[in-house]
């Protein structure tokens, strides 16, 4: 499909060029073409029917899962031959490593394998963020036994054996001892240098979603999550998330940390989101991860809802303004709270509807799925909403199912 005019009528001018093999960034999409972009999206096909935007889309090409890099850059590079993309975007984190390989062969700017690296490998984040002078549970990277049997030494148990290239709590394994390491590095095989073993620290954890531009971090929202996202993933539960009161020693500490940590790590231009953890033993702030993507568990919605821009949004408008070569500016802005309640839900379609309190501003509609936000100025009753919400969720819809040994979509 193809489309001559954009949304004001406008030619169209730049193509961009949106990778995806999970369904989201609808947004951006939409944004992009707003702005007066030709927008080519190029997906896998399970999802070629999926809630895309065809209407504003001025190409849509699938391509079959599982195709090495080799293949990808074949599939791009001969679209290229009679399109000429001014940008590469991976719209979600697993692809941006192809869209950085595509950068680089391609010499479109844009992230390149180097700094991508830097927030997608666990490893390589921890050493730039400790190189920083900011504060990382003790680690180590999984490659030298005798490194390893000195770290073991050193650093009391329990420990986690974390991939190094994966989102969320997916492939985490906690570790008490280190017989249980050998073990599971023997069922890993030459797998193993995949991973990194980190000391489990017990304490809050949050997040911060963030927008730099040009190098500057100009817009940082702290959340705190309820359970931390393993513990919900490995023991099954609800998962919440909620706006941090902002004049909160948490937010200012983490909003500092946050903006130290993303220069460090090379980052441009884009949306971040970075997770970070207060322990309980010392109640200092220590760094876990951070990705160059909008958050998932629907939290574009939720700092939407606290502060009135959508992230997927702005990150369009970030790259449409770098290639433009004029100032991106952020919109204006609200200042109020939101907070999330998710989980796994036992039937296909939960209703949600007898959660009617008048700070319900979103419904989650999604299979398998319940869930929904809540909005107020005041970050007390999203905290009392989302305690009494959690565990009336627990009860009527709460399904487990085993962690995934991969990301689902």
């Amino acid at each position: 499909m193809a489309a001559e005019t954009s949304n004001d009528g406008t030619p169209r001018g730049e193509m961009i060029l949106c990778v995806t093999f999970y369904e989201k960034g609808q947004a951006f999409l939409r944004q992009a073409a707003a702005m007066g972009c030709r927008v080519v999206l190029l997906t896998v096909d399970k999802l070629k029917d999926a809630d895309w935007p065809f209407d504003i889309l001025d190409e849509f090409h699938t391509m079959p899962e599982g195709l090495t890099t080799q293949q990808i850059t074949n599939t791009v590079t001969y679209l290229a031959r009679s399109r000429k993309f001014e940008r590469i975007v991976a719209l979600d984190e697993f692809e941006m490593q192809i869209a950085a390989h595509l950068r680089e062969h391609m010499r479109i700017p844009g992230m390149g394998l180097t700094t991508t690296a830097h927030f997608r490998d666990k490893l390589a984040m921890r050493i730039e963020a400790k190189r920083a002078g900011i504060l990382v549970p003790d680690f180590t990277a999984v490659l030298n036994y005798d490194d390893l049997r000195a770290y073991m030494g050193s650093v009391p148990s329990p420990w986690v054996l974390k991939p190094r290239s994966e989102a969320s709590a997916i492939g985490i394994r906690k570790l008490h001892d280190s017989e249980q390491l050998w073990r599971t590095l023997d069922e890993l095989g030459d797998l193993q240098s995949n991973y990194l073993l980190e000391r489990f620290v017990p304490g809050d954890i949050f997040h911060v979603d963030a927008i730099t531009s040009e190098r500057q971090v100009v817009f940082a929202e702290v959340n705190q999550y309820g359970k931390p996202p393993m513990q919900v993933m490995h023991e099954g539960g609800v998962f919440t998330t909620r706006s941090v009161e902002r004049e909160s020693e948490d937010a200012k500490a983490l909003i500092a940390l946050n903006g130290k940590l993303l220069p460090a790590l090379n980052m441009v231009r884009g949306i971040t989101h970075g997770e970070y953890i207060k322990a309980h033993e010392d109640g200092r702030y220590y760094f876990l991860e951070v990705a160059a993507r909008v958050g998932g568990a629907f939290i574009a919605e939720l700092v939407e809802h606290s502060r009135g821009l959508n992230l997927w949004a702005e990150w369009a408008r970030i790259e449409i303004c770098s290639l433009r070569g004029v100032p991106y500016v952020l919109p204006p802005q609200t200042y109020s709270y939101a907070g999330s309640v998710l989980c796994l839900a036992r039937t296909d379609a939960p209703d949600t509807s007898s959660f009617d309190a008048p700070e319900v501003v979103y419904r989650m509609h999604k299979k398998h799925h319940a869930g929904l936000l809540v909005q107020s100025p005041d970050p007390a009753r999203v905290a009392a909403l989302l305690e009494e919400y959690s565990g009336r969720f627990a009860e009527m819809f709460l399904a487990t199912a085993p962690v995934p040994l991969k990301p689902t979509n």
